[in-house]
């Protein structure tokens, strides 16, 4: 079985591609698009992402048994992030159900792992004060 060698040609057109896409990154960045702003971001990153798949890692040339494991691969992690996603989405309604009452993310009570600048935090004690 012989392998495509394709030109250098599709390599040149697919990095200055890269560079225009990476440079409209950039430019959307600038601006404020509200909501769409992410999904503009991750639309270039996507198509960043696929044409560094197929061209330079070869995979528009390869078997159909590389590009059915590529599929399969996307394919996992977006199940993973969209069950991720799934349960971030609920926990609002499990702490509502719980009737608990509810703490956004990162932002605990004082005392909790991670509490910035509460009564254990060293910068803020009086024996940090003192020099003890």
């Amino acid at each position: 079985m012989s392998e495509h060698q394709p030109s250098i040609r599709p390599y040149i057109l697919v990095f200055l591609a890269l560079m225009v896409l990476t440079a409209a990154t950039v430019l959307v960045a600038k601006f404020d698009l509200g909501a769409a702003n992410d999904i503009v971001a991750l639309v270039i990153a996507v198509t960043k992402a696929t044409l560094v798949v197929l061209f330079f890692m070869h995979v528009k040339y390869s078997t159909r048994l590389t590009k059915l494991t590529v599929i399969g691969s996307v394919l996992w992690l977006a199940f993973l992030i969209g069950v991720t996603m799934m349960d971030y989405a609920s926990r609002r309604m499990s702490d509502e159900v719980r009737g608990a009452p509810y703490e956004a993310p990162g932002r605990g009570s004082a005392g909790q792992l991670g509490d910035v600048g509460g009564p254990t935090d060293p910068v803020s004690s009086p024996a940090a004060a003192d020099g003890e």
